[in-house]
């Protein structure tokens, strides 16, 4: 199964909610006036899109409706394809991983999918050629460097690894080391589960940045969200609150195959103008993939 066949099975439950919800509107009325367009807001905002980033979108298809003399349900489909593929489509989408070594820390509350999620971008960074090291530094749950020693085994990385409750930043400090001893490419860092009302896992956050700052200034660095697709509106509320915490380049999308809400996406990326970088469409190791908004867009509506 390719890619795009396992994002549209991914995100059926999400279609399907949309569709319906469109053809609702559609249903009620017989043609595209201000009324409609209310109503159309209101599927948004329904849809998990968020209440700002709805209103944008209704906005621009009400412009361009002017301009373009649109009057179809066809057509008006095709205009909220585009209008949603042109916010998802922001700067900055591929891994910046140019220096010897570089660096992905990986974060994000428990239950996300964190450790899934770094054992699928370690292997497909191994197939590529690269030569990786995983460091185990969510200390505060033995279960946490089990799970994630059995992903870098099946990822063919290294992995570093520390006994239960020892400093998250020193387990960082001995992987760079060895990273740098073992001439690998890409050092891939796992972080303690942080809920954002935990102050002291927020400031673990920040010391392990300090270390990996002041231990590598000149690598290339990415900060990944881990977000996971089901939990709807509150994904938005831990992008803001990571985001105060955290330089965030970049956002990984998770078990959006079991949720009706993967509108709550494109909220995000409008809201905090960070893009999607991975987007993963199922358990295995090689169901993640480099997010294409197009692709994204087409699967939904």
């Amino acid at each position: 199964m390719g890619f795009f066949d396992k994002l549209k099975q991914g995100l059926t439950k999400t279609k399907t909610s949309f569709n319906e919800k469109i053809n609702d509107v559609f249903s009620n009325f017989r043609k595209v006036d201000e009324e409609f367009l209310e109503e159309l807001e209101e599927m948004l905002i329904m849809s998990d899109i968020g209440v700002d980033t709805s209103v944008k979108i209704i906005n621009q298809l009400r412009e361009r409706m002017k301009k373009e003399k649109i009057e179809e349900e066809e057509q008006v489909k095709q205009v909220l394809r585009e209008e949603m593929q042109n916010i998802l489509e922001i700067k900055d989408k591929e891994l910046h991983l140019s220096t010897k070594p570089s660096i992905i820390m990986v974060i994000g509350v428990n239950g996300v999918g964190k450790t899934t999620s770094i054992g699928k971008i370690a292997n497909r960074l191994a197939k590529e050629g690269k030569k990786v090291v995983v460091a185990a530094a969510d200390t505060f749950r033995a279960a946490a460097v089990e799970q994630l020693e059995i992903w870098a085994k099946r990822a063919g990385a290294e992995i570093v690894k520390r006994e239960e409750g020892v400093d998250p930043a020193s387990v960082v400090f001995d992987a760079m080391k060895i990273t740098k001893e073992m001439n690998a490419d890409v050092l891939i860092v796992d972080t303690a589960g942080r809920l954002h009302n935990k102050k002291y896992l927020m400031d673990e956050l920040n010391k392990i940045q300090k270390v990996i700052n002041k231990e590598m200034p000149e690598a290339d660095k990415e900060v990944l969200l881990v977000i996971d697709g089901t939990t709807g509106q509150n994904a938005i509320s831990q992008v803001k609150a990571f985001k105060q915490e955290a330089d965030i380049t970049g956002l990984i999308l998770t078990k959006l195959d079991g949720t009706a809400k993967g509108g709550v996406v494109i909220g995000i990326v409008e809201e905090n103008q960070i893009p999607v970088k991975f987007i993963g469409v199922g358990e295995q190791i090689d169901d993640m993939e480099i997010f294409h908004a197009e692709d994204f867009v087409k699967a939904i509506i």
